[in-house]
């Protein structure tokens, strides 16, 4: 239970941190921080195969696949908008 409380402490103290951040990053650098982002739920998808890969049980195994499905999303989005935004800048 207490290493349950502890995950449960750092997702939320990691969410709170996050909005922080992001409610006060200017237009002028949201294209670049967001290929970062993309870059960072790259490297969460590759984590999340591998602890799905090794899970022991269903719940396990959902939790894993849900967390996939999440990340590819992100970086779905991610990318499409870094692609909408750089459209803006080129010549036509």
């Amino acid at each position: 239970m207490g290493e349950l409380m502890m995950g449960l402490y750092v997702f939320v103290l990691a969410t709170l941190a996050g909005r922080e951040v992001i409610t006060k990053v200017p237009p002028t650098l949201h294209t670049p921080l967001m290929s970062g982002a993309n870059a960072i739920s790259g490297i969460a998808i590759v984590g999340a195969l591998v602890v799905t890969g090794r899970a022991e049980g269903t719940a396990q195994t959902v939790i894993g696949v849900v967390a996939i499905a999440m990340a590819m999303v992100n970086v779905v989005g991610g990318f499409m908008v870094t692609d909408r935004m750089l459209a803006m800048f080129r010549k036509r």
